[in-house]
């Protein structure tokens, strides 16, 4: 596609204005959260009780996560994926919903989150909010309705609601991780090996908007459906199956990832416990035949 060329669609050209391409105003939000990041959990981290350091690897982490977010909302990606191009649109919501959540809540240390939930109404309402259960239901309720067509086509054609449905999306999408990389071991209900079949299960309810997506026989879309084929790099069908491919690609990579995490850290759990009840063995072997030696 040359951007150079003014084309239109719903009110927009091909070739958008730089804050459209690039979105200043996220990339400063962003840069603000980063760096108070850093500060925090580096110069004014004795400001926090009970802190401890934070790992270099899990501070990268976290920025990756600011980078991803960037990606999906302030880069052209959010243009052409809201404007003209279903893959690009489903390729954002997977680094939005599926890869960023989780690298920020893998470098975001316990310690500094503690100090914002003190009350307890606070912490009634975290544990309400990080119920498996409710994050199960929620995010795949909201991932699903999202991608019914008279819904969507709805969304993308008022700016106010779309934002507020955005809203919520996220929301949901760091209740669905917090259960499986959570910061705070107070609120941690599930056992590593639950922590698998909740990762699977996600996976299992995640697969049938992916398969309505990818296996349709027409465009779906109202918005999509309308770009001019002279805009588009593949047919809008092919498009439309790329975008369901897209994400569900990228969910089995990322929940594998997750599954893989989450198995080596019980495997290495369970072989330090069983370390440390081979030497309290052998501890006390060796204090029996001492007193026996006595």
């Amino acid at each position: 596609m040359d951007t150079s060329t003014v084309l239109t669609h719903a009110g927009h050209t091909a070739a958008g204005s730089f804050a459209q391409m690039w979105n200043p105003g996220i990339l400063v939000l962003l840069l603000v959260i980063g760096l108070l990041y850093t500060f925090a959990v580096n110069r004014w981290r004795h400001h926090f009780a009970d802190s401890e350091p934070v790992a270099p690897k899990l501070q990268l982490y976290f920025w990756l996560g600011i980078v991803c977010w960037y990606i999906a909302e302030g880069s052209p990606m959010a243009y052409y994926g809201h404007h003209y191009f279903f893959s690009l649109h489903m390729l954002q919501q997977s680094i939005l919903y599926l890869v960023m959540p989780p690298l920020l809540l893998v470098g975001l240390p316990g310690w500094l989150l503690r100090p914002a939930i003190q009350s307890e109404g606070a912490k009634r309402f975290v544990r309400w909010l990080t119920n498996p259960l409710l994050a199960l239901f929620l995010f795949n309720f909201v991932f699903s309705v999202y991608h019914i067509p008279f819904i969507m086509d709805a969304l993308m054609a008022n700016t106010t609601l779309l934002f507020a449905y955005r809203v919520v999306f996220l929301i949901s999408a760091f209740m669905l991780w917090f259960p499986v990389f959570c910061p705070l071991p107070e609120y941690n209900r599930m056992s590593e090996l639950k922590r698998m079949a909740y990762i699977f299960l996600n996976g299992v309810l995640l697969t049938p908007a992916c398969a309505l997506i990818i296996f349709a026989k027409e465009p779906m879309y109202a918005m999509y459906a309308a770009v001019p084929q002279s805009m588009l790099l593949l047919p809008m069908l092919d498009d439309q199956q790329l975008g369901g491919v897209i994400m569900k690609i990228v969910q089995e990579i990322v929940y594998g990832i997750a599954l893989g995490y989450t198995f080596f850290r019980w495997y290495r759990r369970e072989r330090k416990r069983d370390e440390e009840e081979d030497l309290g063995s052998d501890g006390y072997l060796q204090a029996a035949s001492h007193a026996n030696r006595a």
